[in-house]
């Protein structure tokens, strides 16, 4: 009988471990390489950019807040295992299914011990490295001097005390919870708790350890629901944020009751490690259940339904009140200056006399229409764009101050086509070129836009060469995603500057001298770019020398939000000329949605309108917002400079505290800055929502919601959004003098399609900071709110809107300026104060269906009271409307508009003509020849042969029009 022995076990090659472990260790380095050199871009960028303190400071943070967490998690669950292991009884005899547990584990005992409590502390760590900012704001936090109206404490204690406290006592209840369940295993699966024969043994060692994780977890259950009284003030109810009547005399004095039982079942549980009896803990945590449901639910629904609802409006108006104040100082609405407005309906000749300096201003130009007017006779070159919509600015000329629009002139790669290489997309197109800007309240005489400066090279009332303006573009919001710029003195230039050059060059080229972007001069940081960007170009370029920079975040609020991550930023930047540089202007907001008593709102829902129906917030249900920061950014350079614009509030305070040396004081803005800056969009727009119920100052008006308002949606949009605010230079009722503001209207606020859309409110708001350098105006944010009187009715936008378009004379002449190929587009209708009563003024533009689509303003509507008047000028229109004479004076006034089709009078019949053969082809001749005339100058940037064929090609298909007619 033979026997056959086991095979030896083959030993693994030495060659094979050595290439295995070698791979490894490469994987492991190209990871961290590439770890490495996201971490180092980012350091090179905000090295370069002047904020690298903000870098440092979020890394030191996190590393220090992941070394807590995984310290605070891994420590305790370590401790937790190894003392359940090593007090586990010795001599215990076990079942066959715990030997059969045992076996499968004790191979992996040690690695478990260990390997546990670092898995936790991972997690735990991950997760309180994200939470820092709120740790470090509790270290920093400032207080208010403002008390809550319910415990008396400073609102600093829950902007930044409260958020933390809750944070560290979620944490400690994670790690207790892990703790604990760590420990009930491994006592169960080394015999400390044995279950069997309906019964639970506990070593005295396991008793200890679970009785005193039991009571330190329900000691912190005991600390969170005191903190859970604190936040019934930031908690959102049927009406109000804030605690009302029912949290004040149920909710609050029963977590006061539940805290301190369960701080005496902590005790119990204390207790219960030193005798060993289980009974009175267990008891009283049944009981402690049965508490939470009496005093948590059964006592404040019996309260409210036998106290509060009976009788809500007297005993809930205490609260009401609280949450009236509140909620308007934590907007900024408190210093609303509000007036009742007597609104005369009935037009009279001379009416607008007192209000010429508003009428002067209005802006028929509307910056949401005219972009592709402004793109066609200022693009020049297919690779240049235009924002759309327009920003809004003013300037100072002549002495006077001007309402603008305005937009720079950017780059568009995706017209490049086939000259798309990632040489020219990189090196070549680099930036745009100068800013274009057009008087708001102008127009020529076929309707274009009156522009203060445009062309290439850059020109106009607003810059001059002689000046060392700089016009070129290489930070904006549609800036290329990077580009390398940069060479040593005496090399060829490279970068397209713009499509014109002397002595007959097609284009001039020119080389960036400024410190823009970081280094890319030597071949390590080549390599850490070609890595970011994913492009072996950088690495291998030859164009690339050791002068060059890579300008890359080029977007103003996407440098901004880099410089001052604490900051929400408004969704509008905008250019603006100042000294003699080309800037983008952006408002940074503080907010916290933890401010006592103040109604919560959608920063999303409230932001949104026709301008921006899809806005981008990073915090969106907010309950306290101050714009507490201005921020430039040089489009040349993209320098961002930070200003502390609201110096009082608290949380820019605080995080001056976390970011010191970032900002800079107000004092340091000079005064042409201090001219363009203005009232945010969107901090008026979260002001006009909140303003729509908290305009009321008394608790019954605001329980009652009889006079509750709303924004009307946009009569000219074709879906439900709000109408956006406007920038006008008006004068309201009660101030001497124009000043440059943003308003809105209010109609009444209802539930489905019961609304009337009628005017029951009209707010502006100063948006004028001065010119005086480092001082801000003392009316500049000023809230102004007309409360129209009731007994008088004021048709809204949407009534307005309604009776333009139904109209029978102006529907006539619409669809005159509609046949053939045009198509008509309503402009932004504008509600202003003048002549006593409320005027609404709508541009209206007429461009081609299709092809070539070039906005010109045709006609104004105006309308006030139950009169309306359309005509091809606004100070036409005025007088018309106003008995022959407005007395106002308009930008438009010295105009003469080229003559527009008039429709014919439907009481006179006409025979049907046909026009003269020999004058139809002339005039399709003419209008052909004028066409390709008008292309051929815009092709070549003469901007004066441009106008000359425009204004025939207009004539010429006048001309047609009136055949047309002739002929029926």
């Amino acid at each position: 009988m033979t026997s056959t022995s086991a095979p030896t076990p083959a030993t693994p090659s030495p060659v094979r471990r050595a290439v295995t472990i070698t791979l490894a260790a490469l994987a492991a380095l190209v990871v961290a390489f590439f770890a490495f050199s996201s971490l180092y871009a980012d350091w090179l960028w905000y090295r370069q950019a002047g904020f690298d303190g903000v870098l440092v400071t979020q890394w030191v943070a996190r590393v220090i807040m992941f070394v807590v967490g995984f310290l605070a998690m891994g420590v305790p669950v370590f401790v937790s295992i190894q003392l359940a292991y090593r007090l586990r009884p010795v001599y215990a005899r076990f079942s066959s299914q715990l030997d059969h547990y045992q076996e499968v584990v004790e191979p992996l005992r040690r690695l478990a011990m260990w390997g546990i409590p670092i898995f936790f502390g991972f997690f735990a760590g991950f997760a309180t490295a994200a939470q820092w900012e709120t740790v470090w704001l509790w270290m920093n936090g400032v207080a208010t001097g403002v008390a809550d109206p319910e415990f008396g404490l400073d609102t600093g204690f829950y902007l930044f005390d409260l958020p933390f406290y809750s944070a560290a006592l979620g944490f400690v209840s994670a790690v207790l919870l892990v703790c604990l369940i760590v420990t009930a295993l491994v006592s169960y699966l080394y015999g400390a708790v044995r279950i069997g024969q309906r019964e639970l043994q506990i070593s005295k060692s396991a008793r200890i350890q679970v009785a005193v994780i039991a009571g330190l977890y329900l000691l912190t259950q005991a600390a969170s629901l005191w903190l859970d009284r604190y936040k019934t003030l930031l908690t959102e109810g049927d009406r109000i944020t804030g605690a009302s009547y029912v949290d004040v005399h149920a909710i609050i004095p029963g977590q006061t009751i539940l805290a301190v039982a369960a701080a005496i079942v902590a005790v119990l549980f204390f207790v219960t490690a030193a005798i060993g009896r289980w009974r009175f803990p267990l008891i009283a945590t049944g009981l402690l259940i049965v508490s939470s449901l009496v005093v948590g639910v059964a006592y404040p629904w019996f309260v409210t339904t036998v106290q509060v609802i009976p009788n809500q409006r007297t005993i809930e108006a205490e609260y009401y009140q609280r949450n009236l104040d509140a909620t308007k100082f934590a907007y900024g609405i408190d210093g609303l200056e509000k007036s009742d407005f007597q609104a005369v309906t009935n037009a009279e000749p001379g009416q607008l006399r007192a209000d010429a300096d508003t009428t002067a201003s209005i802006r028929i130009m509307d910056p949401a229409i005219i972009s592709p007017t402004v793109r066609q006779l200022e693009q020049y070159r297919s690779y240049y764009q235009f924002t759309n919509p327009l920003d809004v600015d003013r300037y100072e000329i002549d002495g006077q101050s001007q309402d603008t629009v305005v937009s720079v002139r950017e780059l568009n790669l995706a017209q490049l086509g086939q000259a798309a290489s990632w040489y020219n997309t990189t090196l070549v197109y680099t930036h745009g070129y100068g800013i274009v800007a057009a008087k708001g309240n102008e127009r020529t005489s076929d309707g274009n836009p009156v522009f203060l400066e445009r062309g290439i090279p850059a020109s106009g009332q607003l810059t001059t060469s002689g000046d060392g303006f700089e016009p070129r573009v290489y930070f904006g919001e549609n800036s290329p995603p990077y580009s390398i710029v940069g060479a040593p003195e005496g090399s060829d230039d490279v970068e397209l500057d713009y499509p014109r050059g002397e002595d007959g060059a097609n284009e001039t080229r020119t080389t960036f001298t400024g410190d823009g972007g970081p280094d890319v001069g030597n071949v390590f940081n080549r390599l850490i770019y070609a890595l970011k960007f994913q492009s072996t170009d950088i690495l291998f370029s030859d164009a690339i020398n050791d002068q060059s920079q890579i300008l890359y975040d080029r977007d103003p609020r996407a440098r901004v939000q880099k410089a001052a991550p604490y900051l929400e930023l408004d969704n509008d930047p905008y250019p603006s000329v100042v000294d003699g540089r080309i800037v983008w202007i952006v408002d940074g907001y503080t907010m916290s949605a933890d401010y006592p008593y103040s109604q919560v709102v959608s920063l999303r829902d409230a932001i949104s309108d026709t301008t921006n129906e899809s806005p981008r917030v990073v915090l969106d249900d907010v309950n306290y917002m101050r714009n507490s920061v201005k921020a430039t950014v040089d489009a040349y350079d993209g320098t961002v400079t930070l200003y502390a614009w609201d110096e009082e509030d608290p949380l820019l305070q605080a995080w001056q505290n976390v970011y010191p040396t970032t900002i800079r004081p107000v004092s340091d803005m000079s005064a042409e800055l201090m001219s363009h800056v203005r009232y945010p969009t969107d901090l008026f727009k979260v002001q006009r929502m909140m303003l729509g119920t908290y305009h009321v100052d008394d608790a019954d008006s605001f329980y009652q919601r009889d006079n509750a308002w709303k924004t009307p949606e946009d009569p000219v949009a074709t879906n439900n959004v709000l109408q956006p605010p406007y920038y006008l230079t008006m004068q309201m009722p009660g101030q001497d003098v124009p000043t440059y503001s943003m308003f809105t209207s209010f109609i009444p606020s209802s539930e489905g399609d019961g609304s009337r859309n009628v005017l029951m409110g009209y707010l502006a708001v100063d948006s004028n900071a001065g010119s005086e350098a480092g001082k801000v105006a003392d009316d500049y944010g000023t809230l102004r709110m007309l409360e129209i009187n009731a007994e008088t009715t004021v048709p809204g936008p949407g009534q307005v809107q309604n009776t333009f378009n139904s109209n029978d004379t102006i529907s006539q002449q619409l669809n005159l300026l509609k046949q053939g190929q045009s198509e008509v587009l309503n402009g932004n209708l504008l509600t202003l104060p003048v002549g006593g009563g409320l005027l609404y003024v709508q541009p209206v533009f007429v461009q081609a269906s299709t092809g070539t689509q070039l906005p010109t303003l045709r006609k104004v509507l105006v309308a006030f009271g139950d009169e309306v008047a359309f005509e091809d000028t606004l100070q036409e229109a005025l007088d018309h409307l106003f008995g022959g004479d407005s007395g106002a004076t308009t930008g438009d006034g010295e105009v003469t508009p080229t003559p527009s089709p008039s429709p014919t009078d439907p009481g006179t019949p006409t025979e049907p003509t046909e026009p003269p053969a020999g004058e139809y082809e002339q005039a399709l001749a003419d209008a052909r020849e004028a066409m390709a005339d008008r292309d051929a100058a815009l092709q070549a940037g003469d901007l004066t042969a441009f106008a000359e064929a425009d204004e025939r090609l207009t004539a010429a298909v006048q001309k047609l029009l009136e055949l047309a007619d002739e002929a029926g």
